[in-house]
């Protein structure tokens, strides 16, 4: 599957734009700021129905203007093609279509349209929360399992009633146990996913970046959940309710699970250097790509976002040669340096499309 056509309308700083892309690399060259990483975002919004960066979907439609439309063609095949148009109004809702239909159900687009990005913005899954560790295991599993994302929303609704019960001071125990029994319920689901996961995900990654590092660091990394001891969840959470009453808030459950990047046998985060970080989460990355190819048997669309600062030449050239194979699919680069994207471009030998963007502007 690759994008055929995008055309895109008041999204963030680009006014208009109506392009007709490569199904091989597509590559945007601009200074920062210019809307660059907008325009990778707009092709983000279209597989996961949000945008990477603002969390309101308001805040994403330009400057002055009172709405925004991005709209997608996809092709399959020759003989198969699909249109995506996502709405957006500062104060209406936002509606999403595929072929001219709009959905029951947004959530059901979830997988429809496999794509993943690797921008200056993954640091976070170093330097930030297990939040944004959970999000990641998230969004790879929610692309090939569905009924894990019902699972997810369970999980956060039930949770949600109780840390409310928690700050009322709510005394009725039986409520507890509805609700705890309820978390139980998702969490295993969760839990069991999430494990299974990082187990088969592992060995993939390991394989990126020994390729792109030429094997000069080990790393890994765990999978730290409060399901590991075996005891159910709601038995956790009914001798932990005092404590949490306390507190005000539930502490026991897959909320809190948690990846531990590793660099050989320390943490990544203190111990990495910037080039060391960078090829961890690109290789984390690609081995998302491949992960969800090898199970969905469609390559996703891959975005790359001011992906070459701060790595040394060698790790380039690595990532050029990955580049260079038949397992990538559509690619899409955002670069500053327009000499140095056109050297990489060549040296993959691969079908390209050039295109220079000023103050969401975009010309080929």
């Amino acid at each position: 599957m690759f994008l055929k056509h995008l055309t895109v309308i008041n999204y963030k700083n680009i006014g208009e734009a109506d392009l007709d892309l490569s199904q091989k690399i597509n590559c945007f060259i601009g200074n920062n700021g210019e809307g660059k990483t907008n325009l990778l975002d707009a092709v983000y919004f279209l597989s996961f129905c949000k945008s990477h960066s603002n969390a309101f979907d308001n805040l994403n439609i330009r400057h002055g203007q009172e709405y925004a439309m991005l709209t997608g063609i996809y092709e399959k095949n020759a003989d198969n093609q699909m249109e995506i148009t996502i709405g957006m109004k500062r104060k209406g809702r936002k509606v999403l279509k595929k072929n001219k239909k709009e959905y029951d159900r947004q959530a059901d687009h979830i997988g429809e349209i496999p794509l993943v990005l690797v921008s200056p913005a993954d640091q976070v899954l170093i330097v930030g929360g297990s939040e944004e560790r959970r999000k990641f295991m998230d969004g790879v599993i929610a692309q090939y399992d569905h009924p894990y994302l019902n699972h997810l929303l369970a999980y956060g609704r039930a949770l949600k009633q109780r840390n409310s019960l928690l700050k009322q001071e709510c005394t009725d125990e039986n409520l507890f146990d509805v609700l705890e029994q309820q978390l139980d319920t998702s969490s295993q689901y969760l839990y069991e996913r999430r494990k299974d996961f990082v187990e088969r995900f592992t060995p993939i990654f390991q394989q990126f970046y020994s390729f792109i590092s030429e094997d000069k660091e080990k790393v890994s990394f765990g999978y730290t959940s409060h399901l590991q001891g075996g005891i159910p969840l709601n038995e956790l959470l009914r001798s932990h309710r005092s404590t949490d009453r306390l507190i005000g808030y539930t502490t026991k459950g897959c909320h809190r699970d948690d990846l531990e990047m590793r660099l050989g046998e320390y943490p990544l985060r203190g111990t990495a250097s910037q080039g060391q970080a960078k090829t961890y989460l690109i290789a984390l990355k690609l081995a998302q790509f491949d992960f969800l190819s090898q199970l969905n048997g469609t390559l996703p669309i891959l975005l790359f976002d001011d992906i070459f600062d701060k790595l040394d030449a060698e790790r380039v050239e690595q990532l050029v040669e990955l580049m260079k194979q038949d397992r990538f699919g559509q690619t899409f680069i955002s670069d500053t340096d327009r000499e140095h994207i056109a050297r990489i471009l060549e040296q993959t030998g691969s079908e390209y499309k050039i295109w220079h963007v000023k103050n969401g502007e975009i010309t080929e």
